[in-house]
């Protein structure tokens, strides 16, 4: 655990077991040196109790990178609930979660994740003010789609020399809030949409409303498009599939989209313009982040805008030093974490 937890940097694991409720907790704060840690809740089955740790220090580490590039006075933290097999009182548990978090007295804040809704996060706000994502705070994904969209500008500006989206061909690869909200953006700037989706609702919907092209989901990366916005599954991007892509870049909303950080060398090495996911999908943390300091929608949206700024930095930078603007972003992250 603590070989982990040097790897990764990590300040701190906490661990809570409560029988009466059946929570198995565990949080991750990995650093707080601009704030205090900030990062969503998961409520989800593992195989095994190291898996969750492991997933949770993951976790930790990118919302640490993710804050510090968005410009948020917080650090990076994550939290994992390991599902049971069987819950008596959802609502018990997670209150019994929120006083663990009360516990840290405000070293972490929680907010929703997979597996988690607004309900859980109320349920959480009953033992403790250190929580975000409530149903009166509101849904983030529309923030998280609106900072995407910002940062596709930014990076159809650097790779294809203009901001214009107008008859780029998208390819949205997950339908989701996030990714349907995005889809519904970049059709208003009349960008040629093709979407794909487990869910054929949600593509036959894109269809309906968007004017989408439906693309087979074994055949989405290797299909030709200006910009591939993964906005599903994380790990899309391997050793397999970066070798079949046919775009000019990779700009989406999903999370940890490189299965490794050398995928990011070989896009680079093939011409393809990769926007970092922690960067460019920013926008529901700094949502979440700042509607909990109490800051108005119009000085949220001012933030957001700064996605596209952020990622114009990286590209320059990335294009200066012949290196991904993986890698660039990485160590500008790092600066800010560790000086």
């Amino acid at each position: 655990m603590f070989a982990m937890m040097e790897t990764a940097r990590l300040e701190a694991l906490h661990l809570a077991n409560d029988p009466a409720t059946g929570l198995k907790a565990i949080i991750a704060i990995h650093n707080t040196r601009l704030g205090p840690a900030l990062g969503g809740c998961r409520y989800l089955a593992y195989p095994d109790d190291e898996s969750a740790i492991r997933d949770a220090i993951r976790l930790a580490q990118g919302m640490s990178y993710k804050a510090a590039l968005a410009g948020l006075d917080q650090g990076g933290g994550k939290a994992v609930i390991i599902r049971p097999a069987h819950v008596n009182d959802r609502a018990s548990l997670f209150e019994a979660f929120g006083r663990m978090i009360e516990s840290l007295n405000g070293r972490y804040i929680t907010a929703v994740d997979s597996g988690t809704s607004s309900a859980d996060m109320d349920c959480i706000a009953q033992q403790t003010r250190h929580v975000t994502s409530t149903t009166a705070a509101g849904d983030p994904s529309p923030h998280t789609a609106l900072g995407v969209f910002a940062g596709i500008r930014a990076t159809a500006h650097a790779r294809l020399g203009s901001d214009d989206l107008e008859g780029l061909r998208i390819a949205v690869q997950g339908l989701g809030h996030v990714g349907y909200a995005l889809a519904e953006q970049l059709h208003a700037v009349g960008a040629e949409l093709l979407v794909s989706d487990l869910d054929s609702g949600r593509v036959q919907l894109a269809i309906e409303q968007l004017g989408a092209q439906p693309v087979a989901a074994d055949a989405f990366l290797t299909t030709p498009c200006d910009i591939l916005a993964p906005c599903g599954l994380g790990g899309v991007l391997n050793a397999q599939t970066v070798g079949q892509l046919r775009c000019a870049a990779v700009a989406g909303a999903a999370n940890n989209q490189l299965a490794s950080p050398e995928i990011a060398d070989e896009m680079e090495a093939r011409g393809i313009l990769y926007a970092p996911d922690y960067v460019i999908n920013s926008g529901g943390l700094i949502y979440v982040a700042l509607k909990h300091k109490g800051e108005t929608l119009p000085a949220i949206t001012a933030h957001l805008s700064r996605i596209h700024q952020r990622l114009t930095e990286i590209y320059a930078h990335a294009q200066a030093d012949k290196r991904s603007p993986a890698r660039v972003a990485d160590a500008l992250a790092e600066r800010l974490l560790f000086g």
